[in-house]
């Protein structure tokens, strides 16, 4: 990926990467679609994220990982099962010459989509 690049598509930003690379966030991508099937693919803060109410996550390739960003909440839910990833309060690290953990990732995307649901039922119109 060029730095300075601004993205307009998903598809675009993918199409930076690697081969190696671009497989890894296609499976990324298909997951999350899986359980967010009517979220938006958008491009925010340069990289991909989906978004229903309010963005759900967001997901990045770097040199060596893909970044994960499905805000601090589920990273807090799911702290005990990241242990063997590096994570902070908004942010884990899937190193990219590993499979990723499909199955963790589904689950907090999900837990990202019941969140959203909630919040979007509170607001007042």
């Amino acid at each position: 990926m060029e730095a300075g690049v601004k993205f307009k598509t998903v598809n675009e930003y993918f199409s930076s990467f690697p081969e190696s690379t671009r497989e890894i966030l296609e499976v990324m991508r298909s997951t999350i679609k899986q359980e967010a099937p009517n979220a938006q693919e958008v491009i925010s803060y340069n990289m991909p994220a989906f978004k229903a109410n309010g963005v759900l996550v967001y997901y990045a390739a770097y040199q060596g990982h893909v970044g994960f960003y499905p805000t601090s909440t589920p990273i807090e839910v799911f702290k005990q099962e990241l242990t063997a990833y590096k994570f902070s309060k908004g942010a884990i690290q899937f190193p990219i010459d590993h499979p990723l953990p499909v199955d963790l990732i589904r689950r907090m995307v999900k837990f990202r989509v019941q969140q959203d649901s909630e919040k979007a039922g509170k607001k007042k119109f």
